[in-house]
């Protein structure tokens, strides 16, 4: 079994609870979000999680397709959109560089709180702005871990930064600024439309983008 996958089928029994902590910043992310959503969009949400997000999302727009690579998360997922009678969301163990996604397929694509943890964020990127339609919006809120954080949650990502380094935790967690974010949105050919820094406890950076045209 692929470790990363191994790691978050295990997280998905407590990952609600253990994320109760940073709720504040998981609403404003989506409450910005609302505003860039349309009831004709089609919609990626990547690294989706226990669906929370698209399950909220799912009454502004046509349909989204919920991809996570844990199919322990994926279960729980479907689990809430039947009890919240959400119909338009599509729940899949899956990875973006499947090649059942084809490209120009997504007006909106979201990314929330997952490209600090993935090994290759700049190709990420790549696929995502091949996967947008022309104008087409990638939304994302990243914990920046070089940022702002209470005594408590910089004790806390210490830990983990050093079960990542001793191997018991198989993800890259980066320590991230919203500089950094801002260099990878702009390298990766979009140009920011919405930008926010959240903080409670943590900071996190909201950024709304725009495909540019290669033309």
């Amino acid at each position: 079994m692929n470790k990363s996958k191994e790691f978050w089928d295990k997280a998905s029994k407590n990952y609600d609870k253990t994320e109760e902590r940073f709720e504040y910043i998981h609403n404003k992310s989506r409450e910005n979000t609302k505003k860039y959503l349309k009831d004709s969009n089609i919609v990626l949400d990547y690294g989706c999680g226990t669906g929370t997000a698209s399950i909220e999302l799912a009454s502004l727009v046509k349909e989204i397709h919920a991809i996570d690579i844990s199919s322990k998360m994926i279960e729980i997922a479907k689990e809430k959109a039947v009890a919240n009678k959400v119909k338009n969301v599509n729940f899949v163990q899956a990875d973006i560089f499947d090649n059942e996604y084809k490209k120009e397929s997504f007006d909106t694509i979201i990314a929330f709180n997952m490209l600090h943890t993935i090994s290759d964020p700049q190709n990420v990127v790549k696929r995502i702005y091949e996967l947008l339609k022309p104008d087409g919006l990638f939304i994302s809120v990243t914990p920046c871990l070089a940022g702002k954080l209470s005594f408590l949650v910089g004790l806390q990502i210490r830990l983990v930064q050093l079960l990542c380094k001793i191997g018991i935790i198989p993800i890259p967690i980066r320590r991230l600024k919203s500089s950094d974010l801002d260099d990878l949105i702009t390298n990766g050919n979009f140009q920011t439309v919405d930008s926010e820094k959240i903080y409670k406890g943590a900071s996190s950076y909201f950024v709304v983008a725009k495909k540019k045209s290669n033309i």
